[in-house]
């Protein structure tokens, strides 16, 4: 089986920008079954030349017995690593990653898998447990279902919700040297959850998290979409930037739910999207009510109307309210979302009437200059 030391070894013999040993530049290494993942520590003003040491690393990596995948992402180094003794080699994965932003992917390769994507859209929230996942996987579903051709990227690294909400658990094949995504109830499925298994935990750090996000978006073979709709994990961090400011977003959709504590986070997702200029699509209010599947009562359980307030007040498209509902929640712990599995029934009109907004808004000019409102 392969080791840690086994992948320093092979890396002793490649070299980066100045002479380094990638061997000395490794930062971080995790092993999962025949699938390595490998961090590298270099210079961000040296950005070329990284890259061709990453491929190269890629390369030997894969040349070893047992190795099916590898991916190398590079990381910002910390000042000085450069001249750490010989005797710290084998252990230079444990340092720690330097806290800068992660190099800048290549533009070129990501652009080139991306062209023959229409639209490609955030489904975002400003704090976890608002049913985001279970909303993107019935949106993309429910695009899917109005003609549309629908990929669905998984880009919560730390909690990858796609593969339990589709039940998917087979590994993606790799053809010409790129991921093929997994095809579930009609639309393309890629999570790292396909790589890693669920129980594995992802200790990664910043730099590492966002170039696998980049290449998750440049190394697989989505082919033509009219959507690809990408699950963001919960906050306002480095992937959510990282996705904003390196690929053409045709808008964000932000989840919430009524009560203040959630809408205090929402009205940080709008700040942040509109900082870097992307366009937001609306706010959706997830657990928006309950409704009794005995007596068919009414609860407003996380109160009522906050997401529509708020949409009203900062200026953004109210899209719609989603019910806190057990059929919703039963489909998607069975792997088979409401909208794919009972496409006629009420939950599923309610996910089919928001993607059909979201698609009349994509097919209409959404990029005009947002409202200079300043959120306080």
């Amino acid at each position: 089986m392969p080791t840690e030391e086994l992948i320093i070894k092979a890396l002793e013999n490649l070299y980066g920008p100045g002479g380094k040993s990638l061997s000395r530049a490794v930062s971080g290494i995790m092993l999962s079954g025949k699938k390595a993942f490998v961090s590298l520590s270099g210079d961000p003003e040296k950005k070329d030349a990284w890259e061709l040491a990453r491929r190269n690393a890629e390369k030997a990596i894969l040349s070893l017995p047992d190795i099916e995948q590898a991916v190398v992402t590079l990381t910002a180094e910390h000042a000085g690593t450069a001249q750490k003794d010989s005797h710290d080699h084998h252990h230079s994965h444990k340092h720690d990653a330097a806290p800068n932003s992660p190099q800048a992917p290549n533009n070129r390769s990501l652009h080139e898998s991306l062209k023959n994507i229409k639209h490609i859209v955030a489904v975002a929230s400003g704090k976890g447990g608002v049913g985001k996942s279970t909303t993107a996987a019935n949106l993309s579903l429910a695009l899917a279902a109005q003609g549309w051709r629908v990929g669905l990227l998984d880009a919560d690294i730390y909690g990858p919700s796609i593969p339990r909400l589709f039940g998917v658990n087979q590994k993606p094949a790799v053809d010409s040297k790129k991921l093929t995504p997994i095809d579930a109830c009609g639309i393309k499925l890629m999570s790292m959850g396909f790589l890693v298994d669920e129980n594995t935990p992802m200790v990664w750090r910043g730099p590492m998290v966002t170039q696998a996000l980049t290449q998750m978006l440049s190394e697989v073979s989505w082919g033509s979409l009219d959507a690809l709709i990408v699950d963001m994990p919960p906050g306002t961090g480095d992937i959510q930037l990282t996705l904003a400011q390196q690929v053409p977003l045709a808008g964000a959709v932000i989840v919430t739910t009524p009560q203040d504590l959630a809408l205090i986070d929402a009205r940080r997702a709008i700040a942040m999207f509109r900082k870097v200029h992307a366009p937001i699509l609306g706010l959706i209010e997830n657990m928006s009510y309950f409704l009794c599947p005995h007596c068919n009562g009414r609860s407003d359980i996380f109160s009522h109307g906050g997401a529509r307030h708020d949409a009203e007040k900062y200026g953004v498209p109210f899209l719609g309210e989603a019910p806190l509902d057990m059929r919703i929640r039963e489909t998607s712990d069975l792997g088979t979302p409401i909208v794919f599995s009972d496409p006629h029934s009420s939950q599923s009109g309610v996910f089919l009437n928001l993607a059909a907004k979201i698609k009349t808004l994509l097919e209409t000019d959404i990029k005009k200059a947002p409202p200079n409102i300043i959120l306080s």
